[in-house]
């Protein structure tokens, strides 16, 4: 061992002189103490509404879970079929008669294409309570509610595009979708 490596490990618990840096890091530290509003009172109680497992850290290295991502992609089809099927109105409106109007929007609604967003919605349905790790409600013997509601999503359908897009009004006007949503 050389000298200087000797002595530098015989004096590592020895009181050596402050450096000018050390100085300003101790003067900057008091400086913090002093003006932190909570100084000599106890600690706010913070509630921890979780358990940190081993297997919930690993998955959330991987990204979002494979629900997270299929719940966006219901979501985003589910606005594609909104913007389509109110476009297809706007196109039935100035095409047909408006005596034809109800049967020609009910023909259309049948013949929509809702099958990709409804397979999603069912591995959704059937999925979702394994991914995201739902406890079960004892009294409901059932997994139990997500934000006060049920976590199973409805399949799309023509009930749910007349829901969203209805034909009349309370006072028995044809109104558009668009028209709708604007006011």
């Amino acid at each position: 061992m050389r000298p200087e490596e000797r002595d530098a490990l015989l004096r590592e618990d020895l009181p050596r002189a402050q450096t000018p840096r050390e100085r300003r890091q101790l003067a900057d530290l008091e400086e913090d103490l002093r003006s932190i509003p909570l100084r000599g009172e106890p600690l706010p109680f913070r509630l921890r509404n979780f358990r940190p497992d081993a297997d919930r850290y690993l998955t959330s290295l991987g990204g979002p879970l494979p629900y997270m991502l299929r719940l966006r992609e219901i979501e985003a089809m589910t606005a594609a079929h909104e913007h389509a099927l109110a476009a297809a109105f706007e196109q039935l409106v100035t095409d047909v008669a408006p005596d034809d109007l109800a049967g020609a929007w009910t023909a259309e609604l049948a013949r929509w294409p809702f099958d990709e967003v409804n397979e999603l919605i069912e591995r959704h349905n059937r999925w979702y309570p394994v991914e995201a790790r739902l406890p079960m409600d004892p009294r409901r013997r059932d997994y139990v509610l997500v934000n006060g509601r049920d976590y199973r999503l409805a399949p799309l359908d023509a009930a749910w595009a007349l829901e969203r897009f209805p034909l009349v009004t309370r006072d028995g006007d044809v109104r558009s979708p668009v028209s709708r949503r604007s006011a």
